[in-house]
């Protein structure tokens, strides 16, 4: 059974996602203000962080902070009120995986839940595949290691996310084809909805920050106007 933390203050909402999670079959652990949280992932292994972003002692941005700094890839989706474009980039760029703005319908939070808990599977698969071959992939200054999730770009360590990791993987294990963010989405997030393309965007600005000498005039990355991103084939 899967286990999955939910972080809402909201009693009202919290309950609802709790009894909704544990009749679609997931074991759920709830909390109700940040610093609980925190402490809940850090002590016990689950395998999906539902977390709000506003509440009280430590909100939603701290908790998903502090966790990615302690080497912590469980998924987190993450939930806000609000709906400006700076909030959702913000939960991204601290390393949220997904992100639901509220309100929303109880079919389509299950829905993302799946995919994520779809998607980490889906990786653990990878990894155990990669570890076999034990290949490593090459691209000019990028050094790419699929089973250690490890990555040098000119000669330097970078260090990805989970979620960045495997964008920038399925990028190079398909040189010069043409993604829209609709197939990005769901190829490698484990679905499709529209209006949360963003969330593609901000990985890939994520990505070339890490990637290109000059991310403002990418080299690796490159976007197809009108169309989507590429990977640039090596030469």
């Amino acid at each position: 059974m899967k286990s999955i933390l939910v972080a809402e203050d909201q009693t009202d909402i919290r309950n609802l996602l709790v009894l909704n999670l544990r009749a679609a079959g997931y074991d759920v652990t709830e909390a109700s203000d940040g610093q609980t949280a925190l402490s809940l992932a850090l002590a016990h292994r689950h395998d999906l962080l539902v977390l709000d972003l506003m509440m009280p002692g430590l909100d939603g941005l701290e908790v998903c902070k502090t966790l990615r700094a302690r080497g912590h890839s469980m998924p987190i989706l993450m939930l806000t009120a609000k709906s400006t474009e700076l909030d959702r980039v913000l939960g991204l760029e601290l390393g949220a995986d997904d992100y639901l703005t509220k309100p929303f319908s109880l079919a389509e939070l299950l829905a993302r839940v799946k995919a994520l808990l779809r998607r980490a599977e889906m990786l653990l698969a990878a990894q155990q595949a990669s570890a076999q071959s034990g290949a490593t992939l090459r691209l000019g200054d990028i050094e790419i290691s699929p089973s250690r999730r490890h990555v040098m770009v000119r000669g330097q360590v970078q260090e990805f996310t989970a979620l960045e990791f495997d964008l920038l993987l399925h990028f190079v294990q398909h040189p010069g084809h043409v993604f829209s963010r609709s197939q990005l989405l769901n190829a490698v997030w484990g679905y499709s909805h529209d209006g949360y393309e963003h969330t593609v965007t901000t990985h890939i600005n994520r990505l070339r920050a890490k990637l290109e000498a000059d991310p403002m005039r990418p080299q690796w990355i490159l976007t197809v106007r009108g169309a989507g991103y590429k990977f640039r084939e090596a030469t």
